[in-house]
This record gives structure tokens, sequence and C-alpha cells, in this order.
């Protein structure tokens, strides 16, 4: 559980923990609490076998979290689990002061990260879902009603008006992200008919998927040391060498025990993640407890129906640890002999190259490998074939052709070669 100021410096942490993800799991929360703009002050933490209805936690430590709260005129505690709005309600009259649990500290994240307007309806799309079920802590003090004329009864309450508020935004909000991900899915499909392979970024938040995005595509998307730094999807056309032109595509990050009311709300932004032909699963190798975090993103992407796609993963950050070099690592069966994990880092751009490699052996059975020979009156093509990136190496035979290796999509590059009258060797 944690305790913390929104309005002063002061913060005050609890949490209870799983003993053998504790450090790591206190560690997260404090990086949410700080990425949500407040510098913990006091941290407790309460071991107990499972919770209690009315607190979640034992009274005893509710009296201590109590004198902290009047010791530091703390104004928001907040908890490292979910509660449920009787405990919330319970707690916040007991400490006299605002309670927050661990899906309402992510959610006013978000809400300070959104940017796009598809992003903040997101956003208040899962804030009302989650304070629809928490009206009632608000109206306990009165019962006001509304009558009128040709009505029968008391009318409504403030509460019922509330609500029906709420239904009523609520169904908007789902209204418009419904367009939303209708104008996604053309673009997906505008993008599937251009027969361009889609590369999703996906992983746990901070793992680097913004500086590696920006460091494969040149592109400037915002990357922060801090948790949800992105949060609307970014896509960009990169042309890469040995691949040529694909569609590569930054995503929120993930986080273990992620709301399903954000999982619900992000809807159109997850699919682009399980729309892609491939993923890059990105994971801070330096992180605490890596293996957990890898296993909160698959659990996600099983969530989305992403589960089945094909996966490369991106161990980032190498520069953090010591002795550990770029390489990749291979299958190395018989019948199997593709990259599945790539050691890098994004920052420094070390690995990068072996990242592409690695893009190219996964996607090359889509792609056409060869020499091709033009002769030098097809100079036209020959630039052409420059500008999208499908060319190798070059060298000029002894009867002045261009002797040119390419590595190009092979539809696209087939359509290329028919536009110029030439065939493509098979």
């Amino acid at each position: 559980m944690l305790a913390d100021s929104v309005d002063s410096p002061i913060d005050v942490e609890t949490n209870i923990y799983n003993a053998d993800h504790y450090e790591p799991c206190v560690n997260e929360f404090i990086d949410l609490a700080r990425s949500s703009g407040v510098e913990p002050i006091e941290l407790v933490t309460a071991k107990r076998k499972k919770a209690t209805p009315k607190f979640f936690i034992g009274t005893g430590k509710v009296a201590e979290i109590k004198a902290l709260v009047e010791q530091y005129k703390i104004d928001v505690v907040m908890f490292n689990h979910s509660l449920s709005p009787s405990q919330e309600r319970n707690l916040e009259q007991e400490l006299c002061c605002k309670v927050l649990d661990r899906t309402g500290l992510i959610l006013d994240i978000f809400a300070q990260r959104a940017r796009s307007h598809a992003g903040k309806l997101q956003v208040e799309l899962a804030q009302l879902r989650h304070i629809s079920t928490r009206l009632v802590r608000g109206w306990t003090h009165l019962e006001r009603q509304k009558g009128g004329i040709g009505l029968r009864g008391p009318g409504e309450s403030q509460l019922e008006t509330d609500r029906r508020l709420l239904r009523e935004r609520i169904k908007w909000i789902s209204g418009r992200l419904t367009k939303v991900n209708s104008q996604r899915q053309q673009g997906r499909r505008a993008r599937k008919r251009a027969e361009l392979p889609t590369i999703a970024l996906v992983g746990y938040t901070n793992a680097g998927k913004s500086t590696l995005f920006n460091k494969v595509s040149q592109a400037t998307v915002y990357a922060a040391d801090q948790l949800f730094a992105t949060l609307d999807p970014t896509l960009r056309s990169v042309n890469l060498p040995q691949i040529g032109k694909v569609i590569l595509a930054d995503t929120v990050g993930f986080v273990s025990d992620l709301p399903h009311q954000l999982i619900a709300a992000f809807k159109a932004t997850l699919e682009e993640a399980a729309e892609a032909d491939l993923l890059l699963h990105v994971i801070d190798a330096a992180a605490e407890d890596v293996n957990e975090n890898i296993r909160a993103v698959d659990e996600v992407l099983v969530e989305i129906g992403a589960g089945d796609l094909p996966v490369l993963h991106v161990m980032n950050k190498i520069d953090c640890l010591p002795n550990v070099q770029p390489h990749t690592d291979k299958a190395g069966t018989d019948d199997n002999d593709m990259p599945y994990r790539v050691w890098l880092s994004a920052q420094s751009g070390a690995g990068i190259d072996g990242l592409v490699a690695a893009l190219a052996e996964l996607l090359g059975g889509a792609f056409w490998r060869g020499t091709l020979c033009l002769p030098a009156y097809e100079a036209k093509l020959r630039a052409q074939l420059y500008s999208v990136g499908a060319v190798t190496q070059e060298a000029m035979s002894e009867q002045g052709e261009y002797q040119l290796d390419l590595c190009f999509p092979r539809d696209d590059l087939a359509r290329l070669m028919a536009s110029a009258n030439v065939s493509l060797p098979e």
C-alpha cells in the first residue's frame, strides 16, 4: 500500500507485497508515484495472507498510517493494490484524506500523458468506468432529490442523476472511439493492400521502445526515462537495409496488473499490436525483475489477441550490464535456425545492425534476393531501386552493365520492374 500527497511534497507509501517480488514491486510503485508528479516521503509495508474486507489492511496498520497522515499533513494515501469501493470509502473516513488505489494512480498518470484527441477519450472512458462504482462516496452526506410537475414519487436523487449522466457520457465516448477504431482499421487495410509488413514495438513501460523506434526510424517521438511516456500509437514508413519498406509502430507500454478498464478503453490503440505481422518485444535487460516483466507483457498480448503472433525479443539497455556485447541468439535446431532474441542498446545504437539483420531473416519469406543485371540505359530504374532501398551492393560488369544485389519485398519489386518493362529473374 502506498500513501502519497499530490498537493504537497509529502508522501507516505504502504505496500502489501508478494515476498518473491517485494523489492521490484515496491520500486515500480515508487516510480509510478513519481511519474504522477509526487515524491514519496514514507513507505509502510503490511504483510498479510489475505486482505480484510473493511480496510484491505489490518486496523493496526490503519492506525499507523493515520498517525503519519496527521504528522505530515498528508493529502492522499496511495495503495499498490486495487481496492473495492467500500474499502476506499472506509479508509477515507478513517484516515480523513483521499485514498487512491493502483488503478486510480495509473489512470491519473494516463490522464497527464494523453495528448491526442483519441488518447484523451480513451483515458476519460477508463476513468468514468472506474468512478462509476465509486459515486456513492460523494453523496453519503445527503440525499438530494428533485421532482417535477407531473412526476409521481420523490423524484430522482442526486446520486441517480450522476449515474445517469455518467452512463450517457460513457455511451457517447464509446461511440466516438468506435469511429476511431474504424478509421484505424481502414488505415490497416490500406497498408495490407500495399503489402507493407507491419512491425509493432511492444513491451513493459520504460523498456526503451520509443528510443529504439527513434533510432531505427530516425523519428523524433517523445522518449523519456519515465513510466508511460508513450500513450498514442505512432506509425512510420521506414526503409530498412536488406528489407525495404516496412511500417514501424510504437505502442503504449504495459505494466503488471494493468487495469482491465485501460485494456478495454485502449482497444483501438492496442489493436495496432494485435494486427501486426511481427512483434518486437522490447525488454529492459537491466531490470530487477525482468522475467516478471516479460510475463506481464505476455499476459496482456494474450488478452488483446496477439498471443500467437511471431515475436522477436529485443534485450535492450545492455550498456547497463557488465560484459555484455551486442549479439543475436538463434534457435539452432535442424528445422529452425531463425533468430529469436537480439541484445542491443537503443540509447547508444550498439546492436541495431544485428536487429535489422534478424528482421531480414524473419521477414525473408516475402522478399526477393538475388542479382539483377541492367544495361546502362536503365539508369532510371536503377535510381528507383536505390530510392526504395532495394539495392544492397553494386558492381559493373565488363560489358558496362549494372550488377545490382537486391533485397526487397517480392511483390513490390515485381510491380516496379513491370512498370519499366523489365522482367524479374526467377
